[in-house]
Formats: structure tokens, sequence, C-alpha cells
């Protein structure tokens, strides 16, 4: 069995440094008022990954540390969760740690190992349910009724829900895009025009890759082809001669009679023999040099009608640059991304009839899916509000009666609804349903919403009603609850102990009260008391037996331990506890 055996709790608002124990059945923890009976419901938020509020941390303390022991059940979710994260149990127990630091840092350790606080909270889904002043005041609001209802139905909703809600954000997203495609096609239409205008503009001039750095080489010759011939013939006469000066003397002729010297004497010396072969090599390089020198002067294009063209590209390439990038490739680039624009803009009329019958599919999924949910939320708020019901007359609220009201609200036209039952309806994430509990105390009175219909002791006892229903069919090993018996006296507190005690017999159960009718039938019943510094100590959380109990309900019942009425009260609460159980 799944069990909370303690919690140690260190530095955390009025609390100093106590132990709280607790038992497998129903434990009640009371004291005075401000005496620090809520910081257990808050020390085991923290243990299950509640917010971390660093007010909370104790003044003059660094931090705050709430430790807490828990016996799990072999092969239990809690358990097989655990272990994926690492932790390791204690002999069957988990133990689990949360700091709060006075700067407002957070950290969880679990069965000795460090992991995020969001593990924390994966495994109170599973360990225990808490439930408390705001956990009610969030259950008089319609949606928080509609998720209880959804949560009691089980799959019946959930499965049905899951489909909807894809249909519903798929729809959301069609809708979006068809209102843009209608909305926006003037908008469009211009951004097509201007796209046809540049594309145009690209296809008349063909800008080829690597083009504008060859045309800027060929400008820059064709610019200085004067001087180039110049320097040209220059340098081929320096090398092989001039025709028109028979007696001037070339590199060439001056290299080759330097070759015929060195070649004659080379046999009485190999070292001069290198040499003349080297000398060979130049002659010859100095030949290809002046024939290629000489080609080059032939070849060199001086046309300045090609010159004039050249420039005339280039000044039709950079036009384009100026516009549609910052080079060439750039500009091939932005023509490629808007052609698939240009095709994507001009498919416009198409995808919008796509869409169009996308949307009226969906719309018509949704509708069966809404009638499902509808259908299966009536037949769960019908067992619920029965079961509550039965739960109420155990509460001292015989004639009272728990119904669900479940309404849909007709749209302003048929095309912004969906069809439910023959009408157009509107809808939302959750379906088309809205969702509220209705409580008629006593025969004759009309049904109305729980947050009109009923006094501050009759919600209470609806709320516990509706979480003890919870228990029957969504099950945790824990339930705490913080004074959800708050308005509830005499006759009818009895029957809330009675009912809470009930529950403890198959989990276990822990309330923070103040009515000693409830105290009365826990199990264990342990004070919380302040000191005179007005902290709670180690020695401040006791288990209360005998003598002890008497006092403290005494206490409760009248505001004296020792009135001799209130301890034949307390004593007579204890009997009548006793014997029911």
């Amino acid at each position: 069995m799944t069990v909370l055996e303690e919690m140690r709790i260190r530095s955390l608002g009025v609390i100093d440094d106590a132990v709280v124990e607790l038992s497998p059945g129903f434990t009640a923890v009371t004291g005075e008022t401000g005496a620090g009976k809520t910081m257990v419901v808050t020390s085991l938020g923290l243990l299950l990954g509640g917010r971390a509020d660093p007010a909370l941390v104790r003044i003059g303390a660094k931090s705050a540390v709430v430790e807490g022991r828990i016996t799990l059940a072999a092969g239990s979710p809690a358990a097989v969760r655990a272990e994926e994260a690492g932790a390791e149990l204690d002999d069957g127990a988990l133990l689990i740690s949360r700091t709060v630091s006075a700067e407002g840092r957070s950290r969880a350790h679990l069965g000795g190992r460090s992991v995020p606080v969001g593990m924390l909270a994966e495994l109170a889904d599973d360990l225990v349910a808490v439930h408390g002043q705001t956990d009610q005041q969030g259950l008089l609001r319609p949606a928080r009724q509609r998720k209880a209802l959804d949560r009691y139905a089980g799959d019946a909703v959930v499965v049905t829900h899951t489909a909807y809600a894809a249909a519903y954000r798929r729809l959301r997203a069609v809708a979006s895009e068809l209102d843009t495609l209608t909305t926006r096609a003037r908008e469009r239409a211009q951004e097509a025009d201007l796209l046809r205008f540049g594309l145009n503009e690209v296809a008349a001039v063909e800008p080829r890759a690597g083009e504008a750095t060859e045309l800027a080489a060929e400008a820059e010759r064709l610019g200085h082809a004067e001087a180039l011939a110049s320097a040209a013939a220059v340098a081929h006469a320096a090398l092989a001669g001039n025709p028109e000066d028979p007696e001037g003397i070339d590199a060439t002729t001056l290299v080759g009679g330097a070759g015929r010297a060195l070649e004659a004497v080379r046999s009485h010396d190999p070292a001069l023999a290198g040499l003349g072969d080297r000398m060979g090599e130049i002659s010859i390089l100095l030949a290809d040099v002046a024939g290629e020198l000489a080609g080059y002067a032939d070849n060199l294009d001086a046309d300045p009608l090609r010159l004039a063209a050249v420039e005339e590209r280039r000044a039709a390439l950079t036009g384009l640059t100026r516009k549609y990038g910052p080079d060439i490739a750039a500009v091939l680039a932005w023509a490629e991304e808007s052609t698939a624009r240009l095709t994507e803009l001009e498919g416009d009329d198409d995808r919008i009839g796509e869409l169009t019958v996308e949307h009226n599919d969906l719309r018509s999924e949704l509708s069966g899916l809404a009638q499902a949910l509808t259908d299966a939320r009536t037949e769960a708020a019908a067992r619920f509000a029965d079961a509550v019901t039965a739960e109420l007359a155990s509460l001292a609220m015989p004639h009272a009666r728990v119904s669900f009201d479940i309404r849909q609200t007709e749209s302003a036209d048929a095309t912004s609804g969906v069809e439910v039952g023959g009408r157009s309806v509107t809808y939302g994430p959750h379906g088309v349903d809205e969702v509220e509990l209705l409580l008629a105390p006593h025969p004759g009175a009309q049904p109305r919403p729980i947050a009109k219909g009923a006094s501050g002791g009759e919600l209470s006892r609806v709320m516990l009603a509706v979480e003890v229903v919870f228990a029957g069919s969504d099950p945790v090993p824990t339930y705490l609850f913080d004074e959800v018996d708050a308005g509830v006296g005499g006759k009818a507190a009895v029957e809330v102990g009675r009912r809470l005690a009930k529950l403890a017999k198959s989990a276990q159960v822990v309330v923070v009260t103040h009515l000693p009718q409830v105290a009365a039938f826990a199990d264990r019943q342990l004070l919380v008391e302040k000191t005179n510094d007005g902290s709670v100590t180690r020695s401040g959380v006791t288990v209360l037996e005998g003598e002890d109990r008497v006092r403290e309900l005494s206490r409760m019942l009248a505001g004296q331990e020792d009135s001799e009425t209130a301890r034949a009260h307390a004593e007579e609460l204890l009997a009548t506890a006793r014997a029911d159980a």
C-alpha cells in the first residue's frame, strides 16, 4: 500500500523545525488559528512540485527544506516513474526533498538523486490529491465544473475530446489561411504584379553567373588596347628584333651567340657544358615568349564598338544588382525564389477552393464529434449527479439534489457555428457545451448554480461529496483536505467526519480541520502548537493520545481544555466515532 509516512519541515513560515508523522488511515491536524496547520498543506505542495515562493522562507533562514518519506507499493506507477528517473528506494520507501532559498532558487531530490522540480509534479498525479479552500472556490466556475465532469466520464469523453481538439485546431488554421487569402487579395495581386515585372526585367537581360567579372576584365582590356599593343610590340622587338632595323641588337640574337660560344668549348669542362644547356633552354623560352607576343598583338581587339557593347552590358547587369541583389548570383537566386512565390500567388484561386472544401469537411467532422461529446457528458452527468446526491444524503443533506445543466448557445448565423441537434451553435476548443453544476437543497426548490444556491456549509459538503465521488472513479493513495469543512457545524460536521473516516478505509486521508466533530473520527490526531517565541519547533507537532486528545477536543469545542462539560462532550464524540468504526 502507498502511504505518506512522515514529513520534516525546516524554516518554512512559522515552522522552525518539525516532524509530521502520519498514519495509513485518517489523520486529523488541529491547533489554534495561526499555529501553522496550513504549513502542513504548503509543505506537501512543495514536495509535489508546487510553486516555490521565497516569501515562505522563515525570516533569518537561508532556505526552507521539506523532506518526505513515502512507502510505495511495488510496481505502482509512482514507483516505476521514480526508478526510471534514477531514484533509489529505501526498503520500499521513496525519500523526496525540496529546498527553497530565500533568493527564490529551488532544488528537488528524489531517492537521493537531483531531479527537475517537474518530476515531482509528475509523481504527484499518482500519489496525492490536495483539496483546499482555493480548490473549492475554483469548482464554482463552470469551466472547472466541465473539467470535473470530463474527468469523471473518463475515456468516453477523453478519446472523443482528443479527436475533437485536433479537428478544432486544424479548422482554426484553415480558417485563418482562408481569411488571409480572401481579405488580402488586393495586396497579393500587387505583390504578384511586382514579381512579374522584376522577373521580366531579369529575363530580358538573361544574366549568367560570373558574367560581370568576365565583362569587367574585357572592358579593362579594350579600354587600354593601344597601350597594350604598343607594349607588346616593344617587348617583341626587344626579344626577336625589329625588321625595320636590321642592325639592331635583340635578346634572341645575344642569347644565341652566348649559347654558341659555350657549345664550342663544352667538351673541356662539364660545368660549363651545364651552363650551355641552360642557355639553350633560355633561347627556347625567349622564342616562345616572342611568338606569343606576336600572336597577342595580332589578336588584340581594339574595336571601340565592342567596348561600347561591353559597357552597355555591364550597365544592364548593374541595373539588376541595384534592385534585386548585391551581385548576379544573388539576382539569380532572387529570380528562382520569386518564380516559386509567383506560382504560389497565381495558385491562390485553386488553394482557396481546396481550403473551402476542407473547411466544410472539418465543420461537418466537428459537428459529429461535438454531438458525441455532448452525449457522453450527458450520460456521465446523470451518473455523477446521482453519485454526489447519494453522498450528500450521508452528509446530513438527505433531501438535496444535485444535477448538471448542459446547454449550448445558438450562433449568430449558420456560418459561424457548427450544427448539433439540428441547430447551429457556437463552439470552442472543448466542444459546444456549457456545463454548470446545480443544487436543489430541499424538495420544491428550483435547482440553482451551486455558487448561488448553497450556503457556506452546504457548499463545503457538496464539494466534499464531489471529491468522494472522484475518489471512487479516479482513486489516488492519499487525500489531503485543508479545511474543506469550513462553514459546517453540528450534526452536519459529525456526518462529514463519519464520511471522511469511511473514505480512509480505502485510502490515506489527512485533514487539516478546526472541527472537533471531524477530528474525533480520525485514527490519529496531530496537534500543531507554537512556542512562546511564535515558532513551531520539533516538539511543536505532537501525536495526541488518551487524555491529551480529550483536552484538545475540549479546547476545540469550548475554547477551554478543562471545562467538564466540554470534556464530557469530547469523550462522547470519541465514543461515537469508535462505535462507527
